[in-house]
Parts: structure tokens; sequence; C-alpha cells
């Protein structure tokens, strides 16, 4: 069979499935209308086994007619983003004031759901399970934990990704060994002081004060505590202190995030800004306490693994399509949650066109679009990889 092919031929159907949930985004934890069409479309493919997951998720599961128990999932990320679009003049343009696919989540669950196509009409040439997540709350590092909080990828030999990429040329598919994205980790420091008149600062204790020294001094943690080589960013972009321009700020409250390539790295830096926090607080009268969230481990793809996406990659774009050397992204994304649990890969599908400018822009940006030649490439790539683990071709 030559899945680059059926997959080319599904190309208007790629476009018009990407096109409706463009015209339709949901953001995070809000996908309600693209489960429902989600699960609409895996009904007329004739895959029925389908069921929600923590309300706007949608897990499905099928199985081959052949020889093999082997058993692989398939992920696509379907939330889009709080950002209004300004390509307004698009036939596709977003219908949903302030909000937007920015990020290529509408591709990626198009490519699936013709991915799901393909290998269901090869279900006779193949044993064994596929399980496909379409997954909600990627913007936000909250829907991959809810997938395996439910034991969804069950015997999963594999778990496999892709994410259209606008640093790549549409036909170029990155899949680098190592570290490819950060984790991100959300913080908020509360910093608790006690108010006072300006002019009497003594009286008081100037959280204000208290926080832009922490602003100032957690940087030491990237330029001084780690090494040179070692990736890492501590982020804040929010503060907000104080009630009156003559009075010694009270509380202070400031939110940022840190990112890092390795798990010890972020343990230690999240550890240590904990610490500096409390510490500084404290020199000064005051106390502070760190509250965290987790968004997403660093996305770290394995060797063996990557050899066996790049061998189908090859075999179906050829060598020049294979990009084994994308640069790193501290940008962070929760397929990482799924690696922990199963080896996997997550995959870049290159999605823009030099002569059209808007597919060139970076990510999150109000004028993002992707060149829709990159569907049937993302969508052989699912299928192809596999029915290639399926039949115990690879892995």
């Amino acid at each position: 069979m030559d899945l680059k092919q059926e997959a080319q031929a599904l190309a208007p159907y790629l476009s018009s499935l990407r096109r409706e949930f463009h015209i339709h985004p949901c953001i995070s934890r809000e996908e309600f209308w693209t489960a429902e069409r989600i699960e609409k479309e895996l009904d007329a493919i004739g895959i029925t086994d389908h069921q929600r997951v923590d309300g706007s998720g949608v897990y499905a599961v099928f199985h081959g007619e052949g020889k093999g128990e082997r058993s692989i999932t398939l992920r696509a990320d379907i939330d889009a983003l709080p950002i209004q679009e300004v390509n307004t003049d698009l036939p596709y343009c977003s219908k949903e004031a302030g909000k937007m696919h920015a990020c290529g989540h509408d591709g990626h669950a198009a490519a699936l759901l013709g991915a799901a196509k393909l290998l269901f009409a090869h279900c006779a040439d193949f044993g064994g399970e596929v399980r496909l997540f379409f997954q909600h709350a990627e913007e936000i590092g909250y829907g991959a934990k809810q997938f395996v909080k439910a034991g969804l990828l069950g015997p999963s030999g594999r778990v496999f990704g892709v994410h259209m990429a606008p640093d790549l040329r549409c036909g170029q598919v990155g899949v680098k060994p190592g570290p490819n994205n950060a984790s991100v980790d959300h913080f908020t420091i509360k910093v608790q002081g006690k108010a006072a008149h300006v002019s009497t600062p003594e009286q008081g204790v100037d959280a204000l004060y208290i926080a832009s020294q922490i602003v100032v001094a957690a940087q030491a943690l990237v330029t001084r505590r780690t090494s040179p080589v070692d990736p890492l960013i501590i982020g804040i972009g929010k503060l907000h202190a104080g009630t009156s321009y003559n009075i010694v700020a009270e509380s202070a409250v400031l939110e940022g995030t840190t990112r890092a390539f390795s798990a010890g790295t972020r343990a230690k830096a999240n550890r240590e800004l904990d610490k500096l926090c409390k510490d500084i607080a404290a020199l000064y009268g005051g106390s502070a306490q760190v509250e965290w969230e987790d968004f997403a481990s660093p996305l770290v793809n394995p060797a063996d693994v990557c050899k066996e996406v790049g061998k189908v990659v090859t075999e179906l774009f050829g060598d020049a399509a294979l990009v084994t050397d994308r640069p790193l992204s501290c940008g962070g994304d929760d397929f990482a949650d799924y690696q922990a649990v199963v080896p996997g890969v997550y995959a870049f599908v290159g999605t823009s066109d030099p002569n059209r400018p808007d597919t060139c822009l970076p990510l999150h940006n109000d004028r993002f679009d992707l060149d829709e030649a990159a569907l049937p490439i993302a969508a052989a790539l699912h299928a192809e990889y596999a029915l290639c683990y399926l039949t115990e071709a690879i892995g």
C-alpha cells in the first residue's frame, strides 16, 4: 500500500476539516464543539468506540484484523488560544471573538482524523490496536495529565504525535533525538509586608521593595547558579503591589515561569527560587510564599525511537525531508507527560511557504496560518509509523 499517495488523495478532506476547526476555535477546557465534531467524524469513519475525557477531550480505539498484539497511541492536541485573529479576509477566519487557532492545533486534529481514516481502511493489514488521543487543554498544561490519570495509554508500546512547525519548510519533518522543548512551571509569589506612611518606612515592611529585590536576584540563579551551557529561563511577567503612592506596600504578588531542559535543572532551579524568595523577604522583615503549577515536563525524544520515526520519514518523503538538528524550543508541550509513561517521539511537520508570509510567522501570532500541504504529510506520517510499529517492521 502507498499511504503517502492515499493521504495526498485526502488533501481536500483534510483542508476542509482543518478549516472547520479554524472557524470554530475553542480555548482550553472549553473544546466542547470541537469534541463533538471529532466524535461525528469518527462515527462517519466507522470508529464508534470513543468516549469523552474530562469533558472536552476525546479518546477512541480500534483494532486491526490481522496478526499481532501491539498497541500504539497517536495524539493530537485540539485547543485554541485566547487571541483575536486579524486575518479577517481569510474565508476560514475565526468566527469566535477573541479566540483563534494560532498554534496549529486545528491542523493536528484534522491530520489525526485523516490518519484514523487511513488506518481504519487498512484494518485487515495489521493486528493489535490503535488508540487515538484528541487531547484538550494542552495550552495550559492540563489535558495530558487527564488522559494519563485515566489510564488510557493502557498497553501502548509507543506514543506518537506531531506539531506543526513554521520554522521548517513544508515538506520537511523534524525528528530530533534528545531535548526538544523545555519544561514549563508557573509560579505565583505572594509577599507579605506591613503598611506604613512613606515618611516613616521604618515602621512598615515594604513588600514592593522585597518584590523588586526578588525580580533582580532571581536572575542570579541563571547566571551564577546554573552552568552557562545548561539552558534555563526564569521569567517574571507580572508584579502588582501597593495601594497608593504614599503608602509602604503591605503586599505584593508576582507571577512568572521557569523553563529548563532537564529534570535535574528544573528541580534545582525551582527549589532555589523558592528559597531565594523566602530568604529575601525575611531579610527585610516580611514573608513570602511561592505557589507552583506544573504545566509540562521537559520534552525529550528517545534516540532509539527517533531512529524508528526517522526511517519512516525517509521512506515516505526522502532523505532530504528529515531534519535532525532543529533548534531547542523554550516553549513547552505536555506531550512530555505521555513520554514519562510510554516510549514516544514528538515530530515537527514543516508548515511554512516563503511565498505566503503568514505561514512563516511564529506560533501564537495573531496572523498565524499554515500551508495546508502539510496536512497530508502529517496524516501519512501518523498512519505509516503506526502501521510499521504494529506490523513489527520497526521497534
